[in-house]
């Protein structure tokens, strides 16, 4: 008895770091957004520059999630978990004394290096420490842990930015940081072997250069005219990212397995995950330019706006994973998607004088959308995964959805400056200049086509889903 009783104190203990990792590093995906007006003044960051401050971080992050698995298998899942908070503490630490443009972009890369390996190792190390009768507890407490860091993402954003300053953004995640980090070699366990693995290196730096060069096309318009560099960069982009598919179809273990879209269903659940993140995940900077920008609302009574549509989003993920276990996840996958577009066509009606309340009524309907999505489409790819290949399923998805967050900002800003000018427009979404009325209004309506551009792309993503159903649902014999 006592035997497990301590077992279950090391289990619960373990949970605990476990859910703080998670935590910390979903609270570092949303807070950044709203100091990047502070950021931008006392850095004195270039305009085209700042918002480098939250794609960076997405976009080490997406680079490293099919690669850190592997990593957690040839090194140990624990001492690569381990080795992740003290990256991303360290990175933290360093963001918090960053002192001009090039420091704060870089220590964010850093800090994305660790969240990638703290985020990507969380649930192998739960599969590792847990049985399989307590596992899925586990794994609902892991994601409550990345709604709560939603929340307080948003909500301590907007308390530090209002009362103190910037940098305690990043000063806050060391002493969280060092004590997870602290209990977690005490109590996580290694509970795997060794695995031999090959890290796609090529892979990873094609990859790499192809989204970084059409991000860099696709920011510099947001400031600048149309022009022949800015066509080079795009077409550039393009051009390695085949080259990359063409590599990845010789490599033995690929950083993306292309392989995987054999099997029936797979594609176009993870071109809705793509396309999902593509026209959802700008509107939290949307919404929050909206409310500091044309609104003049402070920082942190904007992000509390937000607040219900975090906790209500929180509440339907577990019902809509129920609902996809009883009737499959092609329905409330794709009625997910289409609330989100009826959330996305709302937001597209805002005026500088709209009721408040339309904005908090619309994040809740589209949490509801997401919350009935996610899990579902989560469920729709491991279904028709083989078992062996879970884990690449996994990290794909994973991969093609950080994609489409990664995007999501830039392409969110090239549309919404096209009704003002570019420079104007990209001050108003960092919040370094006051708006008149007349331009708040120009501005709204360029918020408009932003966020009927996002309904078109959501749509789009529903349609993907719903051919789900036409398809054989069987797992495809692929690998070996």
């Amino acid at each position: 008895m006592s035997t497990q009783s301590s077992t279950t104190r090391g289990q619960s203990l373990a949970l605990l770091v476990i859910v703080a990792g998670v935590l910390i590093t979903a609270v570092d995906t949303t807070i950044v957004v709203l100091a990047l007006p502070e950021m931008q003044k006392a850095l004195h960051v270039g305009l085209s520059s700042v918002i480098w401050v939250v794609i960076g971080y997405l976009l080490v992050i997406t680079l490293l999630s099919t690669q850190v698995g592997k990593i957690g298998d040839m090194f140990g899942r624990v001492r690569m978990y381990e080795t992740g908070f003290l990256i991303f503490v360290i990175g933290s630490l360093l963001c918090a004394l960053s002192w001009n443009e090039a420091s704060i972009i870089a220590f964010r890369l850093l800090q994305g290096i660790g969240g990638a390996l703290v985020a990507s190792n969380s649930g192998a190390v739960i599969a590792d420490t847990f049985p399989p009768e307590k596992r899925g507890r586990a794994y609902g407490f892991n994601a409550i842990g990345w709604n709560i860091g939603a929340v307080l993402g948003v909500v301590l954003g907007g308390v530090i930015v209002t009362y103190l300053s910037w940098r305690w953004i990043f000063w806050i995640n060391v002493p969280i940081g060092i004590s997870a980090f602290l209990l977690a070699l005490k109590v996580l366990k290694e509970g795997s072997e060794r695995t031999s693995r090959r890290l796609d290196l090529p892979g990873m730096v094609l990859l790499g250069v192809g989204l970084f060069s059409l991000l860099w096309g696709m920011t510099r318009l947001t400031s600048q005219a149309f022009s022949g560099t800015i066509a080079l960069l795009l077409l550039g982009g393009v051009a390695v990212l085949i080259i990359f598919v063409l590599v990845e179809r010789a490599q033995s273990e690929p950083m993306l397995s292309l392989e995987i879209f054999k099997i029936p269903t797979l594609a176009p659940s993870m071109i809705a995950a793509l396309l999902q993140s593509l026209a959802n995940f700008a509107v939290l900077f949307l919404l929050l330019m909206y409310l500091q920008g044309v609104r003049q609302l402070s920082p942190i009574s904007a992000s509390l706006l937000l607040v219900p549509g975090y906790v209500i989003g929180g509440v339907v993920g577990p019902i809509g994973g129920r609902l996809a276990d009883r009737i499959g996840p092609v329905v409330p996958a794709t009625v997910g998607l289409g609330i989100q577009v009826i959330a996305l066509v709302i937001y597209a009606q805002l005026t500088p004088t709209s009721p408040l309340l339309i904005v908090v009524g619309a994040y809740i309907v589209g949490a509801i959308g997401a919350g009935s999505f996610f899990p579902a489409n989560n469920s729709a790819v491991m279904k028709a995964a083989p078992a062996e290949s879970f884990g690449i399923a996994s990290g794909v998805l994973r991969t093609f959805a950080n994609t489409g967050m990664v995007f999501s900002f830039a392409l969110a800003m090239v549309i919404a400056s096209q009704s003002i000018s570019k420079t104007q427009a990209f001050a108003i979404f960092v919040g370094s200049t006051t708006l008149t009325h007349s331009t708040a209004i120009s501005f709204t309506s360029g918020i408009h086509s932003a966020f009927y551009a996002s309904a078109g792309i959501m749509l789009l993503a529903a349609a993907l889903s719903a051919v789900r159903s036409r398809a054989n649902p069987n797992r495809a014999q692929v690998f070996g």
